[in-house]
């Protein structure tokens, strides 16, 4: 069905449920129709098993699971109307348990290719989702009053593209594994391997490796395994400089080539980009284990074209040492966090623009329409102050294209003609900028795009059924290695070209901040009380809100969670709000989880700001909260001033109420 149908579909399903529902009469009656109504599942008697029988062999006993999607992988809890979601309720044994603590005990009982990814608590009019990945964390909450705008947040009980997901994270982080093995014996051959020089050769060296790898198996090259068998006959008594070789001829075009070049060298094509275009890296000598890593477990045992460019930047980056990433603040982000972030700040907009045009019914109309909406997926374009592995940047980049996809696909379907060129494609990796301090973290992420845009390429190919030449590379995305909060962000993007800012600065707090970090802060925020007292990614924020100034531009930042609870709430939130920043939305506490293999739990915020009252706001209700956590936070002080200089209550009240009107006013 399309969006209209659907939202018609939503409006009576509220109207049908509202006020009613019993768990033992209308449970089935209600999951079907929800299924079927707002996510227009065809039959879904084949999707959702009710009274799923398991058995509990410690008690010999039968339980029956109120209902299981298993696509999905979800176990629903279903309770009456009325019934208080959070409260424990006696069970047969004695013991008091909440729904969600009766769904956990049942979970357990399934076997392991059932363990539930999702557990819904629901008593018709309240939805509790439980991230089966986050056990621990408070839920989602989504009202069946709500469902017109919050439908969306539910998808996951249909989207088996979940499993996709699943499967391009496991490749992508084994991905990552290989190379960190790769990373330690190169490292061992460096005649003083943490030297700034042999520190530098060696990232480069794992990238230039990784592309090869990658080139290969996605049929950049030209056919598979060239860059395995070029290394097979060169042998490893040879391997370095075979290497030396290679990425020197990558690095030029033909007609610059020594005319005399080997065969299997001179078959390699024109990359560009500048990735291999240093000649000065040191490549260490080859050794039967590393030349066995490369030939083996990284070419033959491996297909590279499978990894996502989001997640594998993270884990790519993984390979950097520990401590450093600790000392630096950075974590890695999955990509359910990152939408977290982007979807309310320009995409759920621009897929709803979409869907709307698509319904337009005269074909004149709406093929100018989508050209113009073409032609804005082309002109955007986007800033990660602290772009780390580029995911963010890649993520967004992907989204887009996936859209930019879908409107391709409706011309080569021969439903709207849109007039196609010899390249339908107009997004590109030059619409992303991004700023990062370490070196080998920025060109990950250049790497990143560019994995993401071969793969997204190959898709628009399937598409309109012709080739697409993606070597030698023709774009790049303009990542600038300097200090965020030290350079001025105008010289890497002028703000009048921008139009979002997003990312996940640096998760540093204040007792941790270094002695360079601190400098960083006092400069950044010259002329704030308190500056030394609030963590490092108040720096973002500040900067964030000098630069938007007088323009359109929308933001977004993750930040601990600790910027909006206690003193930090005055230090921090009453100067950006009396300067003009206007908080469009935000998500309360939740844990920011990694795809790395040493994962990062840090409790975060999301918050969305411009400097303009922005007419789709998202009032979340962690925006609300938010909000109203800064209010009370910086009327503290006042209030208690009155209170000690007052004797007469009545008069202190009457005061009070004045301070909090001005500043409800005000905020």
């Amino acid at each position: 069905m399309d969006k209209v149908q659907q939202r018609q579909a939503i409006k009576q399903f509220i109207a049908d449920w509202t006020g009613r529902g019993d768990e033992k009469q209308d449970a089935q009656n209600f999951w079907r129709q929800f299924l079927q109504k707002v996510f227009g599942v065809e039959d879904p008697e084949k999707a959702i098993s009710f009274e799923y029988k398991v058995k509990n062999d410690q008690t010999n006993t039968t339980i029956f699971i109120d209902a299981y999607i298993h696509d999905t992988h979800v176990l629903i809890e279903q309770k009456s109307f009325g019934v208080n979601l959070k409260k424990g309720y006696q069970q047969s044994d004695g013991s008091f348990l909440s729904p969600f603590q009766q769904a956990r005990r049942y979970a357990g009982l399934l076997p392991h290719n059932m363990n539930p990814r999702w557990i819904v608590v629901c008593n018709f009019q309240e939805f509790h989702i439980h991230n089966m990945n986050q056990p621990n964390a408070e839920p989602e909450i989504v009202k069946l009053a709500d469902f017109e705008k919050e439908y969306t947040r539910l998808e996951f009980l249909v989207d088996v593209g979940n499993e996709n997901l699943k499967k391009e994270m496991e490749i992508s982080i084994k991905a990552g594994e290989i190379v960190g093995v790769l990373y330690d014996a190169l490292y061992k051959q460096y005649k003083d391997p943490d030297s700034e020089k042999a520190q530098k050769s060696l990232n480069a060296l794992c990238v230039r490796l990784v592309f090869c790898l990658y080139a290969e198996d996605a049929d950049i090259f030209g056919k598979r395994l060239m860059f395995h068998d070029y290394m097979k006959r060169r042998g490893v008594s040879n391997a370095r400089q075979a290497l030396i070789d290679l990425f020197r001829v990558l690095d030029q075009k033909p007609e610059d080539r020594d005319p005399y070049l080997d065969d299997d060298l001179a078959a390699f094509p024109y990359v560009n980009g500048g990735l291999f275009s240093d000649e000065n890296i040191e490549i260490p000598r080859i050794t039967d284990e590393i030349f066995n890593l490369i030939m083996r477990n990284a070419s033959e045992d491996f297909d590279w074209s499978e990894i996502s460019p989001t997640i594998f930047g993270a884990v790519f980056e993984s390979t950097l040492n520990p401590e450093t990433r600790r000392k630096g603040g950075m974590h890695y982000t999955s990509i359910e966090n990152i939408h977290k972030v982007i979807d309310p700040l320009f995409l759920d907009d621009l897929k709803q623009e979409f869907e709307n045009i698509k319904s337009i019914a005269v074909t004149k109309t709406r093929k100018a329409k989508l050209e113009a909406f073409h032609s804005k997926l082309a002109s955007l374009t986007f800033l990660d102050p602290a772009a780390g592995s580029g995911n963010f940047l890649t993520e967004t980049y992907l989204s887009l294209r996936r859209l930019e996809n879908e409107l391709i696909s409706l011309e080569s379907g021969g439903q709207i003609v849109l007039g196609l060129a010899a390249n339908p494609i107009k997004v590109s990796i030059t619409q992303f900028y991004g700023i990062e301090i370490n070196d080998f973290a920025v060109t990950v992420a250049k790497t990143a795009l560019w994995i993401a845009e071969s793969q997204m390429m190959k898709e628009t190919e399937n598409i309109v059924h012709m080739p697409l030449q993606f070597l030698p590379l023709k774009t790049n995305a303009t990542i600038v290695e300097g200090n965020s909060l030290r350079i001025d962000w105008n010289d890497v993007v002028p703000k009048e070209k921008l139009n979002y800012i997003m990312g996940n600065p640096p998760f540093v707090g204040q007792r941790y901040i270094s002695r360079e970090q601190h400098e960083d802060i006092i400069n950044v925020l010259d002329g704030w009380d308190n500056a030394g007292k609030v963590d490092y990614v108040v720096g973002w924020y500040k900067k964030a809100n000098d630069y938007i100034t007088g323009t359109q531009i929308q933001c977004a930042l993750v930040s601990t969670n600790s910027i909006t609870q206690g003193e930090q709430v005055a230090y921090v939130w009453k100067p950006l709000l009396e300067s003009g920043l206007v908080i469009n939305f935000a998500y309360q506490t939740f844990i920011w989880d990694s795809e790395a293999s040493a994962k990062a739990h840090v409790h975060c915020v999301i918050i969305g700001f411009s400097r303009y009252d922005s007419a789709n706001k998202k009032y979340f209700l962690g925006a609300v909260l938010l909000r109203l956590n800064i209010l009370m936070d910086t009327l503290l002080t006042p209030m208690i001033f009155l209170w000690k200089g007052e004797k007469d209550l009545s008069v202190m009240f009457r005061r009070c109420l004045l301070v909090i009107g001005r500043q409800m006013v005000g905020s």
